[in-house]
């Protein structure tokens, strides 16, 4: 049975989800969903007080596949997601960041939004990102960014769903999650795959972020 995913995005960097190059995906944060979501399963993140777009719609994607950080990471069909600290904005917050050397048992995390301001290892990031190895990448997605539109309200207390810590899953066999996408596919079907606003923080995109301290950089 597919479910459907929803939680609130604290931070719009394009880094956690990253829509860019082609494809959406969850490679960082989210370890829940990231350990749980299967192919076909949906995942809506919705902007909260943080971002000023409480009940918004940021983004939407059904999940095509779900690959491990070192198939991803080598993978040459996802080697464009790798970070470029030096290069334009969409490149920076690129989300390939992690590989496992199986040989030495040791982790290894890319200059990146996730790591330290100087580029070295940030603990932190890299303990709570690989409480699951699992990357989620969506080839059908609707990215809206800072143009998001906000979900109809009837729609979300059909479900009772609250913004709020963490996540929820829902199952449209058994509720009326499957009413949201239907709005999204039906209102926006000529939008998929594009990308149709910035980030809402891609004006400070190169800053770093610190899961310890919950802090920007």
């Amino acid at each position: 049975m597919s479910k459907v995913f929803i939680y609130v995005v604290d931070r719009d960097f394009g880094f956690a989800p990253n829509p860019f190059h082609g494809f959406c995906t969850l490679a960082t944060c989210k370890q829940g969903i990231r350990n749980s979501g299967q192919i076909n399963d949906w995942i809506i993140g919705v902007g909260g007080g943080k971002l000023k777009a409480t009940g918004k719609c940021i983004y939407a994607m059904r999940v095509s596949k779900k690959v491990s950080f070192n198939e991803y990471w080598f993978s040459r069909e996802y080697a464009i997601k790798k970070p470029v600290r030096n290069g334009s904005s969409k490149m920076i917050v690129g989300d390939n960041i992690y590989f496992h050397d199986l040989a030495k048992a040791k982790w290894f995390q890319a200059d990146s939004h996730h790591s330290n301001t100087d580029g070295t290892l940030n603990h932190h990031n890299l303990n709570t990102d690989t409480k699951s190895e699992n990357v989620l990448i969506s080839d059908y997605f609707y990215y809206f960014g800072s143009n998001s539109p906000i979900i109809p309200n009837e729609l979300l207390e059909a479900i009772g769903y609250k913004n709020g810590r963490n996540y929820r899953v829902f199952y449209p066999d058994e509720d009326n999650s499957l009413d949201i996408i239907n709005w999204i596919e039906s209102t926006y079907n000529k939008e998929r795959n594009l990308i149709l606003g910035d980030p809402y923080n891609f004006d400070i995109s190169h800053k770093r972020y610190d899961s310890g301290g919950n802090k920007v950089l």
